[in-house]
């Protein structure tokens, strides 16, 4: 969950205000608002991280006092009160916030309730919005959870990855096997409903054993809700030059499928539902909402270097470098870095990735006609369900998810 790319689209330019075309409001009022806040600090990078993010090091001389963490929360917040510009007169109370980067427990407790506080000052949060930070095992205390939630965060999400120290190690994660279990515990004693571990399954050397080995200890650990993702090597990665030059062996998509039967099963017997192909809760109230505004198309704005933002069908990026998102604003001017306006088209296609990926599936009617005939043999195939599809509705079935890019690009086409 959260994490922004590190490559940017092209794209046309931001004006220098930010200023969106009148359609792009209209009727903004019918549809949730979300905020992603991106922090791009990290205290080491992971070998198998694209994500636009940076360490002290990578910082040191090319961003100056501007991409400082110090006074990272106020420039964050400088973007915020851009936002209030662009969107006007918006009456909209924010649905959701999710923290995400990089590290974002990197900032003090106090620097990540500044941000949120931006949000609510602008804004108004909604009287049952959901507050997410990402949080790395090693970057909290007690107290320091406690801080997050006395200032109004009430979802947290840990980067686990495994319980097996030897896979953790290929991931250059920092942690220690067993922290990120007593997080949960340290998250839910002061006060959180909600609680999500992120796992990867994958990683070059891992077996069956150790993957099963990090679900259970996952589960046992009680969060109600788990994120399991395939471990994709991104070109230009550590973990990709370690592969060519043949020091861990490249994980094929055999093994992925594998490790992903093995997941629903100890999840679903665990009394975890998926509700998209790599979430699964304990319940509706698990599921996380912001994930789910996005998937299906809602209006939320990305602060943040590289941060990604969408509203009535503009999306636009910001620029990259901290020190350059830094300067843009303090000068007075958008951080945009380009946009685009999508077609009708463009939002049909973009409905049908994203809606088959969730539980609730995605209508057949936004289907022409020869995506139709590829969701018929879709479903004589045993890819999609039987009775949702004769109720109008295209949903995966354990087969699909296994094979959802493939289903999708053939319903798109």
């Amino acid at each position: 969950m959260g994490g922004m790319p590190s490559v940017l689209p092209d794209g046309e330019p931001v004006p220098v205000d930010g200023a969106l075309p009148a359609s792009a409001l209209d009727r903004a009022g019918d549809r949730p608002l979300a905020f992603y806040l991106h922090v791009p600090y990290c205290a080491t990078r992971c070998g198998y991280c694209d994500f636009n993010t940076y360490t002290a090091t990578e910082l040191r001389g090319s961003g100056g006092v501007l991409a400082s963490r110090d006074n990272y929360a106020d420039t964050l917040s400088d973007e915020i009160r851009l936002a209030r510009k662009v969107l006007g007169d918006d009456p909209r109370q924010v649905r959701t916030v999710f923290v995400g980067g990089g590290t974002p427990t990197l900032l003090d407790a106090g620097d990540l309730v500044r941000m949120l506080d931006a949000v609510r000052e602008e804004f108004g949060l909604a009287d049952d919005a959901e507050i997410t930070t990402e949080a790395n095992p090693e970057s909290v205390s007690p107290e320091y959870l406690a801080q997050l939630r006395a200032g109004g965060f009430n979802r947290i999400s840990f980067g686990m990855q495994s319980a097996r120290q030897h896979v953790l190690k290929v991931l250059d994660r920092t942690h220690t096997p067993g922290r990120p279990e007593a997080c949960v515990a340290e998250a839910r004693a002061a006060g959180f409903d909600h609680v999500n571990l992120d796992l990867i399954y994958g990683t070059p050397g891992e077996s069956d054993d150790d993957w099963r080995a990090s679900l259970e200890a996952a589960v046992g650990a009680g969060p109600d809700h788990v994120s399991a993702y395939a471990l994709i090597v991104e070109e230009g990665t550590q973990l990709a030059r370690r592969i060519r030059r043949g020091e861990v062996p490249m994980t094929d998509d055999d093994v992925h499928a594998d490790r992903y039967l093995i997941a629903d099963s100890v999840l679903g017997q665990a009394g975890y539902d998926w509700y998209e192909v790599s979430n699964w809760a304990t319940s509706d109230a698990g599921r996380c909402l912001h994930n789910e505004l996005y998937w299906r198309g809602a209006d939320w704005w990305g602060a943040g270097p590289g941060a990604h933002s969408h509203v009535g069908g503009v999306r636009w990026w910001n620029v990259k470098h901290p020190g350059a998102y830094a300067a843009a604003l303090a000068e007075g001017r958008s951080p945009g870095a380009g946009r685009e306006v999508l077609s009708e088209e463009d939002r049909r296609v973009e409905r049908i990735l994203l809606e088959l990926r969730m539980r609730e599936g995605v209508p057949l009617s936004l289907l022409r006609p020869a995506g139709r005939k590829a969701a018929d043999r879709a479903l004589g195939d045993g890819l999609l369900e039987t009775a949702p599809y004769g109720e109008g509705q295209a949903v995966l079935t354990l087969r699909g998810r296994l094979l959802a890019d493939a289903v999708v690009r053939d319903l798109v086409d």
